[in-house]
């Protein structure tokens, strides 16, 4: 319930506060009092545009902040976006003097997005030509579900809806993923081969590199290793012979000299590390082999290896297996990825079956109340002057889920007898479209608990018994539902619980705008002269006495 409003700094209205009740609360006034400003600042708790015109004093910032009474169901919203709950809860906006504008909930700022998702549940606004939602799907829907009491299945409902477009929505990102990889894959498995193929963790660069150069100069290298070990083994000329005679010589000066004894270990010790010498080279040379084969297994190995270096522009061994063990992994990625697939496609098909399931229950309570529905708006529309009028509300089988089940709806409308039902939004009148929501808007109520509900003089163009009918209606919601009603008609004024006058005055030589409550004698007199124009006469006062009952 909307339980006070306070306006500050907007358009004609300097500070404006007012207390509201439940039940029906009406507010009169004269045409360019200024009632659509006060709607125009409420439009703003409803997260509409701010327009920096509005404020008065360009040098302060402009406030319009609304308090509202909650109950406990509203404690899911505020755990979720991380705000304190009260029940008395304020929202707050406000636009600066630089133009921008700043949201507030209990004095939390907030983003535009949370303020419009908390204020439309509280506040609906409905003014004399907007009837457009009444067309839509969703509206639509809202008004047969209601009388369907299918409140409970159709958030069921909703909730499969939203994860089985959720799993739709991952199988379609998975299966992009998997026809871009299986455009490369083939690529891919070519590459992987090619370096498995190399069986690359057998393979040491470095000696195949020493390998291919020993087979390269195989040749060179044996002649050369025949010569050096040919001067070393000549007999009576070869440096071991000539070495091992002096080794002898110097043996025996070191017997009657002891300085030359460190230097004949010295000598004995390199003899030794000749021999050895000899003995490796003599080793190796025996190893050395002319062979063709073996040097072009070896050319071609470390040909792959370099034009595998230059294909994958990387420098070693290490680098190469990386590749290869990343390619592995794709080939993997794309086997998990099919596997993923398939369980969500699993999962789709058995959300498929608990959504038809619940469709189909939908549907059927919707049937089962259309009649209810035509009943009930047709008797309404007949009391609001439109006697002819025809309703009905038909159900198409969709081919597709949508947010409201397996099916479309569309609502037909008729004033006249004679011609065929139409799709209200081409059948409808604009003197026929208020009436109408007002009729739809009483349904609801009966079957939905509403948010406080703005009407803003949708009883415009009657008068007469239709009027009385329109006051009628606007009490019997307002048991349901807290209803504030801005209306020109004495009819509809007579039926408030409480009654609110905005007026017009001059304030230091500036117009201002405000909003007073009216006392009863006050509510009397402002019915009296909706019906009699500026002079109250004695007539007018026992007309409005009659009507107040």
């Amino acid at each position: 319930m909307l339980s006070r409003i306070y306006i500050k700094n907007f358009a004609l209205i300097d500070t404006l506060e007012v207390s509201l009740q439940n039940g029906l609360q009406v507010i009169t006034g004269e045409t360019g009092a200024g009632k659509s400003i006060i709607l125009g600042a409420l439009r703003l708790i409803l997260g509409e545009r701010a327009d920096l015109k509005s404020i008065s004093k360009a040098e302060e910032k402009s406030i319009v902040e609304t308090e509202f009474s909650l109950n406990n169901q509203f404690k899911k919203f505020f755990i979720e976006n991380d705000l304190d709950y009260e029940h008395q809860t304020i929202i707050r906006r406000e636009i600066l003097p630089s133009g921008k504008s700043r949201a507030f909930i209990n004095d939390v700022p907030v983003t535009l997005d949370i303020l419009r998702e908390l204020s439309s549940q509280l506040i609906d606004i409905h003014s004399q030509f907007e009837t457009s939602n009444l067309f839509t799907p969703e509206y639509q829907f809202k008004i047969i579900d209601g009388l369907s009491e299918n409140k409970q299945l159709v958030e069921e409902y909703y909730n499969e809806f939203f994860n089985f477009q959720s799993l739709k929505t991952q199988l379609k990102k998975l299966q992009t993923q998997l026809s871009e990889n299986n455009k490369e894959s083939d690529y891919k498995a070519f590459l992987l081969n090619e370096l498995e193929d190399l069986k690359l963790d057998d393979v040491h660069y470095e000696e195949l590199q020493n390998q291919l150069s020993i087979q390269e100069n195989a040749e060179m290298i044996s002649e050369n290793l025949a010569q050096v070990l040919s001067r070393f083994h000549q007999e009576e000329v070869g440096i071991l012979s000539f070495f091992n005679e002096a080794k002898n010589k110097l043996s025996k000066i070191a017997e009657v000299s002891n300085g030359f004894a460190e230097l004949d270990e010295r000598l004995e010790t390199s003899f030794v590390e000749l021999k050895d010498i000899i003995a490796e080279l003599e080793n190796e040379s025996e190893k050395i082999e002319i062979n063709p084969g073996n040097l072009s297994t070896l050319i071609d190995l470390n040909n792959r290896i370099n034009n595998l270096f230059v294909k994958h522009n990387v420098a070693d061994i290490t680098e190469l297996k990386d590749i290869r063990d990343q390619l592995a992994g794709d080939q993997q990625g794309a086997s998990e990825l099919e596997a993923s697939i398939a369980e969500i496609e699993e999962n789709i098909s058995k959300k498929t079956v608990k959504l038809q399931s619940l469709a189909d229950k939908l549907s059927k309570n919707r049937k089962k109340s259309i009649p209810v529905f035509i009943k009930k708006a047709e008797t309404l529309l007949k009391k609001l002057g439109l006697e002819k009028a025809r309703v009905d509300i038909e159900l198409h089988d969709s081919a597709e889920f949508n947010p409201f089940g397996k099916e479309n709806i569309q609502l037909l409308f008729q004033a006249n007898s004679g011609f065929p039902l139409k799709p209200i939004q081409t059948a409808i009148s604009g003197g026929e479209r208020s009436r109408v929501m007002l009729a739809v808007k009483k349904i609801i109520a009966e079957s939905d608990e509403l948010p406080t509900l703005i009407l803003d003089e949708i009883d415009t163009g009657v008068s007469g018994k239709v009027a009385e009918e329109i006051g009628n209606l606007m009490r019997e919601m307002s048991e349901d539902m807290q209803l504030i009603v801005i209306s020109h008609l004495a009819q509809v004024a007579a039926k408030g619980n409480n009654n609110y006058k905005v007026v017009k005055q001059d304030v230091a030589g500036k117009t201002q705008s405000t909003i007073i409550a009216l006392s009863d004698e006050e509510k009397l007199n402002e019915i009296a002269q909706l019906l009699s124009g500026s002079k109250i006469t004695e007539a007018a006062l026992a007309q409005a006495k009659e009507l107040m009952g």
